[in-house]
């Protein structure tokens, strides 16, 4: 008599588990920089030129000239930014590693703002995209869709619910804001939208289309309707370098791009990378 409701599997549970380790991380290390800037600010120090907190800027920081007390917590905040550094590169072969395993990633990788990161974020919080009957039930679920109060006599609708999954909703709005920076059309959806609502609301409109986009390509497995060839194809290269060749399968880069782009149904022969022209192989050869 109780609806049924989806219990996530082993490996579902144990990405979102990585994803929240990954999130405190980076949380630990922009504190660790937070408290460092503080020590900077309050000895009123000006900071190099450049990054402040690059391996070749580590003697700087243990040689300025500081109490003792500030100098034991300039070595603490150093050691807690390394310890965090580190993980994030730990945690980040690991999403690799999971991200070579799985072939709902290349589907995603091929939109903008999507890199590993991103994918990988969102499909532990999908999980199976079967259980979601309809694009709006996707929305629904990251807390996209908007605020409606029905008494029956007046209607009103609000701001987004942000009822849902929060890693889902941010992600998306992530990858919301360098789609509408970098990508042609969805530059072209920003100017339209910010015509009449103010940007923070207008990238919101867009991490919402964008997640039925993402419904779609998920459940049909196919290209966007939007995909540029040329610029899925550097997308792609880009991912199966990071894949490394143990990871692609013993396939050479551009045979890995050949095979995803068939798999789109997007053919390609030759595409522009870094001001160079790549010519793909034909799959099968």
């Amino acid at each position: 008599m109780l609806p049924g409701i989806w219990v996530p599997p082993v490996e579902v549970r144990e990405l979102r588990a990585l994803v929240a380790y990954r999130k405190r991380m980076v949380s630990l290390s922009t504190q660790a920089k937070n408290r460092l800037q503080a020590i900077l600010h309050r000895n009123r120090i000006m900071p190099p030129e450049g990054e402040t907190f690059t391996d070749d800027k580590l003697d700087w920081w243990l040689d300025l000239p500081l109490s003792k007390m500030e100098q034991f917590r300039v070595q603490s905040n150093l050691d807690t930014l390394d310890f965090a550094q580190s993980q994030l590169t730990k945690i980040q072969d690991n999403l690799i590693d999971l991200a070579s395993e799985d072939d709902r990633v290349p589907l995603l990788i091929q939109l903008p703002g999507f890199g590993i990161v991103v994918a990988m974020t969102v499909l532990a919080a999908v999980g199976d995209i079967t259980r979601f009957p309809t694009a709006k039930h996707l929305v629904g679920y990251a807390g996209l869709g908007a605020r409606v109060h029905d008494s029956g006599l007046t209607r009103k609708t609000g701001g987004i619910t942000k009822s849902g999954r929060r890693d889902l909703r941010n992600a998306m709005v992530q990858a919301a804001r360098i789609a509408s920076q970098h990508d042609p059309a969805w530059q072209a959806e920003m100017d339209r939208l910010r015509k009449r609502l103010i940007y923070q609301k207008a990238v919101i409109a867009i991490a919402r289309k964008l997640l039925v986009v993402v419904w779609h390509v998920l459940t049909k497995g196919e290209a966007d309707r939007r995909a540029n060839p040329d610029r899925v194809a550097t997308k792609l290269m880009l991912h199966a370098y990071a894949l490394k060749e143990q990871r692609r399968n013993g396939q050479s880069a551009p045979e890995y791009v050949s095979q995803q782009l068939e798999r789109l149904k997007l053919p390609l022969q030759t595409f522009r990378m870094n001001g160079r022209t790549v010519t793909l192989p034909v799959v099968g050869d």
